[in-house]
């Protein structure tokens, strides 16, 4: 397992992310306000420029930074700045996410405007998506978050594409990483997908 950033170079990109907004107010001529930069990105992502309403702040993946430092410094800290700042000049419901807006920004800063990366994930921590135990009249499904949230908020509901029954929620049994857990203690490596399941 690799090991997180430490705070040293936690601090260098802080530095490196203030260095490119600031560079962004110089050649936009705008106020461009800081926002929060987290460290606390898991997965495949080496970062994310996040909105939730009024607020909005820059996640970096500190294990993918820690195993590609100086690829993250150069790369993925001035595109996530880039979506920072095109979201300032543009708004987010105006633009692509990796539209000519955002290539102008990273053309300005004179960085790589590659969209994505191809980094070995060995070693870093993946995200792990909570699954939910349904049943119809054949045989179990795991439904994502997102699915359980939609039955149990009564905006939808699904049914088996094999026998057609609508699933029925198992509440003593979750599955979390594709492994089954009944009272919290794990039953089998079970493997479940929701492609058995159709919007009704």
């Amino acid at each position: 397992m690799i090991d997180p950033i430490n705070s040293e170079q936690e601090g260098l990109v802080l530095t490196a992310t203030e260095h490119y907004r600031r560079l962004a107010e110089s050649i936009y001529l705008r106020d461009i306000p800081p926002v929060p930069v987290q460290f606390n990105l898991m997965g495949g992502s080496a970062g994310m420029f996040l909105v939730k309403g009024d607020e909005s702040c820059i996640r970096y993946n500190p294990w993918l930074f820690a195993k590609y430092f100086k690829e993250n410094l150069t790369g993925t800290v001035p595109h996530e700045v880039a979506h920072m700042v095109v979201h300032r000049l543009y708004g987010l419901h105006r633009v692509k996410p990796h539209g000519p807006e955002w290539l102008g920004v990273m053309t300005a800063f004179d960085a790589d405007p590659t969209v994505t990366s191809d980094f070995d994930l060995t070693g870093i921590p993946q995200r792990q998506q909570r699954r939910f135990r349904y049943l119809c009249n054949c045989q179990e499904h795991a439904l994502s978050t997102r699915r359980h949230n939609v039955v149990q908020q009564r905006k939808g509901r699904y049914q088996c594409r094999q026998c057609k029954a609508e699933l029925r929620y198992q509440p003593d049994t979750s599955v979390v990483g594709g492994q089954r857990v009944t009272g919290g203690r794990l039953v089998s490596d079970w493997r479940a997908t929701d492609k058995c399941l159709t919007d009704d």
